[in-house]
């Protein structure tokens, strides 16, 4: 969690109020908190309206349009009670914004309702990646981006030669900024994501009988198939062959 406020004693406060149940960081500027929410990409992020410089609105703005950054809830501190004020932060994309005076329960429960609702979120975007990969409407920047996995992943299903870097430079991130991007958003790595993928296509094709076992783990980029087999096991807690037959015994009882 990052704590961004230019107030000394408001931030310590603020880190008091998390620091027994989270990991917390903290910067006293707009600029210095933009610094550490690309670097470290926290989960949350609480931040002051009125700072110099760069302000709380202006920072929600720049971290909301940023795909890196994007999917991390923001919640906005201000003193300033009128509708102008809140609608222009909601705007910018803040998931919360709280008045001051506030209080430290309301501010504790909110925290833990964005982060619940990222985790329900997360298993969304994973059921539809991986179960649907065509299927994921594109309404916010997050979707947008898995829209882009999504194709990368598709175009490069049979290609045993794609690797991290080659993900990461395909989409424009840093391995180091791809891996926490998906992390946030699927809870899975980009070689846990690719190799989920393929192990999912490779059953939608055994269950389709589009092939033997060898010709469905080329097709899938699995250039080894004794590999395939384990990674298949691990995944799915059978072989492929098992699997299949399973699948033609379903579809004869049916």
């Amino acid at each position: 969690m990052l704590i961004i406020d230019d107030n000394a004693d408001l931030r310590s406060f603020l880190v008091d109020c998390f620091a027994q149940n989270y990991q917390t960081l903290e910067a006293g500027s707009g600029t210095a908190g933009l610094r550490q929410a690309v670097e470290h990409l926290p989960d949350l992020i609480i931040s002051d309206v009125m700072m110099p410089g760069m302000n709380g609105v202006d920072l929600c703005r720049r971290l909301k349009t940023d795909e890196r950054t994007s999917h991390i809830p923001i919640v906005l501190l201000t003193a300033k009670v009128d509708l102008d004020s809140k609608l222009a932060g909601l705007e910018t994309g803040a998931d919360e914004y709280m008045t001051k005076p506030f209080h430290r329960e309301e501010l504790l429960v909110r925290a833990r309702n964005l982060l619940e609702n990222r985790q329900q979120l997360r298993e969304r975007f994973s059921r539809q990646l991986v179960a649907q990969p065509t299927g994921v409407a594109v309404t916010s920047i997050d979707e947008k981006f898995l829209q882009k996995v999504i194709a990368l992943l598709e175009a490069n299903l049979s290609n045993a030669a794609f690797t991290v870097t080659t993900f990461s430079q395909e989409i424009g991130m840093s391995p180091t900024h791809l891996h926490r991007k998906l992390i946030a958003l699927l809870g899975q790595s980009a070689n846990e994501l690719v190799r989920s993928f393929r192990l999912k296509r490779a059953a939608s094709l055994l269950d389709q009988q589009h092939g033997n076992v060898s010709e469905i783990a080329f097709l899938v980029g699995f250039s080894n198939p004794n590999y395939f087999t384990k990674c298949f096991r691990d995944q799915f807690e059978c072989t492929p062959t098992e699997y299949a037959r399973r699948q033609a015994a379903s579809g004869i009882a049916k």
